[in-house]
């Protein structure tokens, strides 16, 4: 494509009075070009290139909608499999051409967002929890030590999916992934607090946390943490409603200690729980240290853990 100061400098010759001729031994564009302009000029009085029409589309709005139909009723359909199905309709195009469709309409291919699956229970509890503390203010939540269980694998695998969606549907019916928790290898049990991190305990390999052991890390684990941030002043402990947490053993037992518990905390809501984010960092960093084995996994564990900061 020759530049419009191309163009322009072969017109101003031309009305200088240069022939084409002339214009050509200048070597300022290729022959061609030199009296394509010329003409184009004398017939058009204008030097800017007429846009052309382009390559005409293989499909009509009504097909386009067609294929936009098909993706929304199935989000993980990839475009070959759209392409398909188009052709069926009677449209010759590719995986190649039903892309750009999408795109104009907002569906662009992203990974699903692993969202636990709720009852409408779980739904209605969580809405009891967040309108109870929905004029918390950042002092009120400073005074919470949040905790949780987070399993660590030594060779973990994500799974991946991609739907395509629009902007603001990260988190639509038909974009998710439902996700269900496993057993893992190494489970940790961890708190923190706007004061910064607490401690942290690895439950013996192969073990899960039952109430025998909760009891224990509470003792061993949250009241020293509570002494250290606190002191003498009033907090709130934050846990979920795991079985073990919610024995009758350890609700006498946080009773007999006059703690004050946050809740109740509806089920299946980890996006509630900040701690979430903190093991998202733990795990970042234990991963990038690439442990081998399960004695140096849980070294870089209790090592990654202190290194946070407030």
């Amino acid at each position: 494509v020759t530049c419009k100061e191309t163009r322009a400098a072969i017109i101003a010759l031309h009305k200088n009075g240069f022939t084409g001729k002339d214009i050509v031994a200048t070597k300022i564009a290729p022959k061609s070009t030199i009296y394509r302009f010329i003409k184009n000029f004398k017939e058009r009085g204008s030097i800017l290139v007429k846009k052309t029409s382009g390559r005409p589309r293989k499909s009509s709005k009504r097909q386009d909608r067609l294929v936009k139909r098909i993706q929304l009723r199935d989000r993980s359909a990839t475009s070959a499999e759209l392409a398909q199905e188009w052709q069926q309709a009677g449209v010759s195009a590719s995986a190649r051409t039903v892309r750009p469709r999408l795109l104009e309409d907002g569906l662009v291919s992203r990974r699903a967002a692993k969202k636990p699956l709720l009852s409408k229970k779980t739904i209605r509890d969580r809405l009891i929890f967040c309108r109870k503390y929905s004029e918390w203010t950042a002092e009120d939540w400073g005074k919470v030590i949040f905790s949780d269980e987070a399993p660590f694998r030594l060779f973990g695998a994500s799974g991946k999916r991609l739907v395509r969606r629009r902007k603001g549907e990260r988190y639509h019916q038909s974009c998710v992934m439902p996700t269900v928790k496993h057993p893992d290898t190494i489970h940790v049990w961890g708190c923190f607090s706007f004061k910064g991190v607490g401690s942290l305990t690895i439950l013996p390999k192969n073990t899960a946390m039952n109430k025998e052991w909760y009891q224990n890390t509470l003792q061993q684990q949250l009241l020293p943490t509570t002494q250290q941030q606190f002191g003498e002043e009033q907090c709130i402990f934050q846990h979920d409603g795991a079985p073990c947490h919610k024995a009758k053993v350890i609700t006498k037992w946080l009773g007999d200690q006059n703690v004050e518990i946050l809740g109740p905390w509806p089920g299946n809501s980890p996006d509630l729980n900040p701690i979430e984010n903190l093991w998202s960092i733990l795990k970042r960093r234990v991963d990038k240290q690439k442990p081998t084995n399960s004695d140096k996994l849980q070294e870089v564990i209790m090592k990654e853990w202190v290194a946070i900061s407030q």
